[in-house]
């Protein structure tokens, strides 16, 4: 007897493995949020931790209903500390000024110290081209 035969038992095994990873990737969050709640402590992170190994399925649902405003609490806290940069504000914490970064690359030409061709890499890139 073959197990795919037709189109529902595709579905339902898709629909299976859908189900599955879901629940690993819901197990991997929650065994985050342990790890990051700073008022749980080792103890009861440990405790929470044994019980997802042996129990997991009741144990997430558990956890999940009763920390799960806490869980949303601290995901938002860190989403908070992950700031995104605009191409300006990091080219202007990385670079001090473009006629600087080219001249000091100058005086390196100068001494001896870069060719000519790395000169004129540091000049693309300190206005702003690719390397």
């Amino acid at each position: 007897m073959y197990f795919l035969n037709s189109v529902w038992d595709w579905f339902w095994f898709c629909f299976w493995i859908f189900a599955y990873v879901a629940y690993l990737f819901a197990l991997i969050y929650i065994v985050i949020d342990i790890f990051r709640d700073h008022s749980l402590n080792g103890w009861l992170k440990a405790v929470w931790l044994l019980f997802l190994v042996f129990v997991p399925f009741l144990t997430a649902l558990v956890y999940l209903i009763a920390r799960g405003n806490g869980m949303a609490e601290r995901s938002a806290r860190k989403q908070v500390e992950y700031q995104e940069y605009s191409p300006e504000e990091i080219r202007a914490t990385s670079f001090a000024n473009p006629t600087e970064e080219i001249a000091k690359a100058q005086s390196l030409r100068e001494q001896g110290l870069i060719t000519d061709g790395e000169f004129e890499a540091l000049k693309n890139k300190a206005l702003g081209g690719k390397y």
